[in-house]
C-alpha cells in the first residue's frame, strides 16, 4: 500500500512526471524504428527487408498495442490504474530485451508485439490515472505537457539513431537506440511504488478512507482528511459513484448500449479523436520520416536523419503552446483549427511533390515542419485527453480502452501501408490525408461537446441532458470552476459513514 511520503505540488508533480516519462517513451517508440530501419547494419541483419516486410516490422508493434488495450479493457478495473501501468512496464522490459537481442526477423516481429502489448496497457491507463488524480482546471494543461513529451520522443529517437549510426557497420548502431527504451522503463518502475492509486478508482472499489487520504495528499501538506475542500471533493466522487451504481452492476454489454448514461455515444465520441490522430496522416510521416525524405526527395541518409531530428525538436518546442490556450479556447476550437491547418499542409505537400523541382522539394520539407506544428497545437493533445474526460466512472476504463484500441488499429493500417504507398501512390498519398483532415472539421463542430473547465461529474450532466446527435455544449465551462468547490453555498455533501460507504 502507498504511504504518504510526498504531498501537494510535489506529489502532483511526481504523478505528472511518471505519466510524462510514459508518454516520452510512447513518442520514442514511434520514431525509433524509422531511425534505424534504413541503416546498413539493420538491413544486413534482417536480409534487406522489402517494402512489405518493412511495413510488417513497423506496424506489428501497433497490433501489439491494440492487444494491450484489449487486455487493459479486461483487467484494469481489477488491477487499478497504477497497478496496470506497472504490469505494462514490466511487459515492455521483456519486449525491449528481446528486440535488442534479435538476430532473426521472426524474433524482431514477436518482440515488437510484446513491447506493443505493454505500451497498449500503459496508453489506456496513464491518461485515466492522471485525469482522475488532477482537478478539472489542471487536466488540460497537464495533458498538453504530456503531449509535448510525446513530441520530444521523436527527435530523441532520431538523434539517438544518428549518433549510433557512427558505429556502422557494427550492429550496435541499431541495437543501442532500441535498448534505450529500458532507460524510461527503469524510471517508471522505480518511482511507481511511491505514488498513490487513483482516488476515484479507490472510491469505486469501496476504499473511500484510502481515497480521502489521497485527496488530502494531493491538496497539500497542510490538508487533512477533515478539511472542507478534501471532503467536498471526496463527496462529489462518492455521489457520482453511487449514482452510477443505482443503474446496476456494469456489464460488457452496457458499454455498447445507450441507456440513461449514453454509453455508446460516449464510446464513439471518445474513439473519434484517437482515430483523428492517426487518420490525419501523422504517422505516415513520423514513423518513416527519414526514409520519407530519402525516397520522396532523394536526400542521403545522414541529411535525412538530421532534418528529421531538427523537425522533431521544433515539433517538441511548439507543442507546448496549447498549455497557454487549450483551457480558454476549449478542445473543440483547437481541434477544428488544427484539422483545417493539417488539411491545408497536406494539400501543399501534394502540390510540391507533383512540381518536383529543387525549390519545391525544400518547400515540401517546410510544409512537413508546419504540419507537425499545427498537429501538435490541437489534434495531438485533444486526442489523448478527450475520451477520459467524457466517460462515466463505471465504464471509463472500458471506454478509453476501446478508444485506444481504435487508435492502434488505425495506426497499424497507416504504418503498414505507408512504405509501399510512398512508392506506388507517390504524392497522391498525401491528398488522401488532406481530405480526411478536412472531414474532421464538421464532425467536431456538430457532434463534440466541450469538456474544458468541466469536471468529470459535470460531463455526466451534459450527456444526461443531451440526446445523441448535434451538441449544444460548445463553449468551455465557467472560469472560476474551483469556486464551486470552495463556496459555502454549495449543495450539501453526501452523508458518509466511516465504513467507506454512504451513510
Amino acid at each position: 500500500m502507498w504511504k504518504k511520503t510526498v504531498t501537494g505540488s510535489a506529489l502532483r508533480g511526481s504523478i505528472a512526471a511518471v505519466c510524462g516519462v510514459a508518454f516520452l517513451l510512447f513518442g520514442y517508440d514511434q520514431g525509433v524504428l524509422g531511425a534505424v530501419i534504413g541503416l546498413p547494419s539493420f538491413r544486413d541483419e534482417f536480409d534487406n527487408p522489402n517494402r512489405n516486410l518493412e511495413g510488417i516490422i513497423a506496424a506489428i508493434y501497433d497490433l501489439g498495442c491494440f492487444a494491450g488495450a484489449i487486455i487493459a479493457f479486461l483487467t484494469a478495473d481489477r488491477w487499478g490504474r497504477k497497478g496496470s501501468v506497472a504490469y505494462g512496464s514490466w511487459i515492455m522490459v521483456i519486449g525491449t530485451i528481446l528486440q535488442t537481442s534479435s538476430t532473426e526477423k521472426i524474433q524482431m516481429i514477436i518482440s515488437r508485439i510484446i513491447t506493443g502489448i505493454g505500451n497498449g496497457i500503459n496508453t489506456v491507463n496513464v491518461p485515466i490515472w492522471q485525469a482522475e488524480s488532477f482537478k478539472s482546471q489542471n487536466r488540460g494543461a497537464m495533458l498538453v505537457i504530456q503531449s509535448a513529451l510525446i513530441a520530444l520522443g521523436h527527435p530523441l529517437s532520431t538523434f539517438m539513431g544518428l549518433a549510433s549510426s557512427q558505429a556502422e557497420p557494427s550492429s550496435f548502431s541499431w541495437r543501442w537506440p532500441i535498448a534505450f527504451q529500458g532507460f524510461f522503463l527503469v524510471i517508471i518502475l522505480c518511482v511507481l511504488p511511491f505514488l498513490p492509486e487513483s482516488p476515484r478508482w479507490l472510491v469505486s472499489h469501496d476504499r473511500v478512507e484510502e481515497a480521502t487520504v489521497v485527496f488530502a495528499a494531493l491538496e497539500g501538506k497542510t490538508a487533512t482528511v477533515n478539511d472542507e475542500k478534501v471532503l467536498r471533493e471526496r463527496d462529489m466522487v462518492v455521489a457520482s459513484v453511487q449514482q452510477e451504481r443505482e443503474l446496476g452492476e456494469a456489464s460488457w454489454a452496457e458499454v455498447f448500449t445507450e441507456g440513461k448514461n449514453r454509453n455508446i455515444s460516449r464510446v464513439l465520441l471518445g474513439a473519434g479523436p484517437y482515430m483523428f490522430n492517426q487518420w490525419s496522416g501523422i504517422n505516415s510521416l513520423a514513423y518513416f520520416l527519414p526514409i520519407t525524405f530519402e525516397r520522396n526527395i532523394h536526400l542521403d541518409t545522414q541529411l535525412a536523419l538530421i532534418i528529421s531530428g531538427v523537425l522533431g525538436i521544433q515539433y517538441f518546442l511548439v507543442s507546448w503552446l496549447p498549455y497557454f490556450f487549450i483551457e480558454r479556447a476549449g478542445r473543440r476550437m483547437v481541434m477544428i483549427l488544427s484539422a483545417a491547418g493539417c488539411s491545408f499542409c497536406m494539400v501543399m505537400i501534394t502540390i510540391m511533390l507533383e512540381v518536383n523541382t529543387l525549390a519545391s522539394n525544400w518547400v515540401f520539407v517546410a510544409f512537413c515542419f508546419l504540419f507537425f506544428d499545427i498537429f501538435s497545437w490541437g489534434i495531438l493533445p485533444v486526442s489523448w485527453m478527450y475520451a477520459s474526460e467524457i466517460m462515466p466512472l463505471r465504464t471509463r476504463n472500458k471506454g478509453v480502452a476501446l478508444g485506444v484500441g481504435s487508435h492502434w488499429l488505425s495506426n497499424f493500417v497507416v504504418v503498414y501501408v505507408t512504405p509501399g504507398a510512398i512508392d506506388n501512390l507517390g504524392p497522391k498519398l498525401y491528398i488522401i490525408w488532406a481530405v480526411l483532415n478536412a472531414s474532421f472539421v464538421p464532425i467536431t463542430y456538430f457532434f463534440y461537446p466541450e469538456t474544458a473547465r468541466r469536471s468529470l461529474e459535470d460531463m455526466d450532466e451534459v450527456f444526461l441532458n443531451e440526446r445523441f446527435g448535434i451538441t449544444k455544449c460548445k463553449k468551455p465551462g465557467p472560469k472560476k470552476l474551483e469556486m464551486e468547490l470552495n463556496s459555502d453555498s454549495d449543495a450539501e455533501r453526501v452523508p458518509y459513514g466511516g465504513d467507506g460507504k454512504p451513510a
